[in-house]
């Protein structure tokens, strides 16, 4: 689902579908958890850019304007020059932030031993590649 997509085509009711295709892309859980880590209320724009360093400006902007839409992120623009604009979650996403942390718990709990087992399995099909060329 591309993120102008309101809801899922085939599965329109399908909350997880619709919650997790807008949510767990690349960049979403990485914007709200380093939202979440600089521990203030409000996050300007360059700063979320510093601290996400292989995100390109464009990846940021759309992303922030994705979890704006939907309710994960607040955007304050201050009528300043230079104009002042300033990301927070919002009270909704603060309640997804345990979850979020489980997840991360679990993925650095695992992390070892997935590696581990993609390799196994990038052997093994590498050795059947290299067997198959053989039978040639």
């Amino acid at each position: 689902m591309d993120r102008t997509t309101i809801e899922d085509a085939a599965y329109p009711n399908c909350p997880i579908r619709n919650i997790l295709s807008r949510l767990c892309d690349k960049w979403s859980l990485l914007v709200i958890y380093t939202l979440n880590k600089a521990g203030k209320s409000a996050v300007r724009f360059k700063e979320l850019q510093r601290e996400i360093p292989d995100i390109s400006q464009k990846m940021l902007t759309v992303t922030l304007r994705t979890l704006e839409s939907d309710g994960y992120v607040t955007r304050t623009v201050y009528p300043e020059v230079p104009p002042r604009v300033e990301y927070a979650l919002t009270p909704r996403t603060h309640t997804l932030l345990p979850h979020i942390d489980a997840l991360m718990k679990w993925a650095i709990e695992n992390n070892d031993s997935i590696i581990n087992d993609r390799k196994k399995a990038n052997a093994k099909n590498n050795l059947a590649i290299k067997h198959q060329c053989q039978l040639k």
